[in-house]
């Protein structure tokens, strides 16, 4: 059978007439093929890298709740004061001559603590009282003689109107019952006058006895017999100028000196708990008398004052004592921590913080109170101590890494 060459022709292939261009054509396509490769791994490198390399952020630490488990809002340290504390002296100078206390004892308003010498006071008492009774003489004496002479007047006035005298003897007994009712006002005012005297004296008498202004217990006994004591500060540093200092108990509270950027969290009445750096264990109830109206500004500190619930023996002026200012129950903020405002994230109504942990974020909603400008009581979602992304950048993922900048 012999084969249609004309149809073998019509299988056969075109080859290119230059192989050699077959050649450089696929080389060039190669070349794109592995440029387009190259470029595809390099910016999912770069991508990879971008994603996965530690965004820098800022943070700041939850504030640490204002109040603690025991409904604390605030801590502070202070001493037990009393109110009432005075240094006793006399109230003349004098050489002190018994000392009837001890250190502790309790003494009542009034009670003599001490007598001084009463020799000199006495002396011008005795003066001063028969000086009185000299006056006192006096006195009796013009009252016999003007009644003597009004008797006289009497007789001569009759004696007159029946022209048995002459009118100068008239006269002249008038005139002796004018002068001694003059002598005898004079007299009277010199009783008087004495009478005043001796009073003054012995009120001298009486402040030579040292008497307590109020009840309390003596702390402190500053002078001896035989010391002179003085209102004054006299003698050189020889005199003193007490004898005792006594402090009513019953006048004990706390002073505590509050950081003036906390004041905010303290008012009037407001319930603390005290522990004294002595019983450490043992709380003692109280509450809130005053806020003094000034700060110190060298110490940006303001003093409060505080009441004993119920007072008690073991508490001692000058003791070290700590304070727990609690929580009020109808503040619904106290007590919890607090966010800055530039942390807050708000998508819609939530709102969610960035917490760093080990290096990484996490997106964590979050409960908040009301704000004070700056920043938030967080009710749920957050602890103190915990770090925050301030000012988040856009780029945050949960589960990125982050850097501190500058860090």
């Amino acid at each position: 059978m012999s084969l249609d060459k004309a149809a073998l022709e019509s299988l056969r292939l075109d080859r290119d007439p230059n192989p050699k261009r077959y050649q450089e054509s696929g080389a060039g396509r190669l070349r794109w093929r592995i440029a387009a490769v190259v470029a595809v791994v390099v910016v999912a490198v770069v991508a990879w890298k971008f994603l996965n390399s530690p965004v820098p952020v800022r943070t700041a630490v939850v504030e640490a709740p204002a109040g603690s488990s025991d409904g604390a809002v605030l801590n502070a340290s202070g001493y037990v004061v009393a109110r009432r504390l005075a240094t006793v002296s006399s109230k003349v100078t004098g050489r002190i001559d018994e000392v009837l206390f001890e250190e502790g004892a309790s003494v009542q308003q009034g009670q003599v603590l001490a007598r001084l010498d009463p020799s000199t006071t006495r002396a011008q008492y005795d003066v001063e009282s028969r000086a009185l009774e000299a006056a006192r003489s006096s006195l009796a004496e013009i009252e016999v003689r003007l009644d003597d002479a009004r008797r006289t007047l009497a007789r001569n006035t009759t004696l007159f109107e029946s022209k048995l005298v002459s009118q100068s003897v008239l006269d002249a007994s008038r005139a002796e019952v004018a002068a001694l009712e003059a002598r005898l006002a004079a007299a009277r005012a010199e009783v008087r006058v004495s009478q005043s005297r001796v009073a003054l004296a012995q009120q001298g008498m009486d402040d030579l006895a040292i008497r307590a202004p109020f009840s309390g217990v003596v702390i402190s006994k500053d002078a001896q017999p035989g010391e002179t004591v003085s209102p004054i500060s006299a003698g050189g540093g020889f005199t003193r100028t007490g004898i005792a200092t006594i402090v009513d108990m019953e006048s004990r509270e706390i002073e505590v000196d509050v950081n003036e950027a906390y004041i905010n969290r303290v008012y009037d009445g407001q319930t603390v708990a005290a522990v004294l750096d002595a019983y450490p264990d043992w709380n003692i109830p109280g509450h809130v008398i005053s806020i003094v109206p000034t700060a110190d500004r060298q110490k940006a500190t303001v003093r409060v004052r505080i009441a004993f619930d119920q007072l008690d023996p073991r508490i001692l002026p000058d003791m070290g004592i700590k304070v727990r200012f609690l929580e009020d129950a109808g503040n619904a903020t106290a007590g919890h921590p607090m966010i800055p405002a530039n942390a807050v994230v708000r998508d819609g109504a939530a709102t969610a913080a960035w917490v760093v942990r080990d290096g990484k974020v996490e997106k964590r909603v979050v409960e908040l109170g009301e704000d004070d400008a700056q920043r938030f009581p967080v009710l749920r979602g957050l602890e103190g101590g915990e770090s925050v992304v301030i000012d988040p950048p856009r780029r945050l993922r949960d589960g990125a890494a982050v850097e501190l900048e500058g860090a």
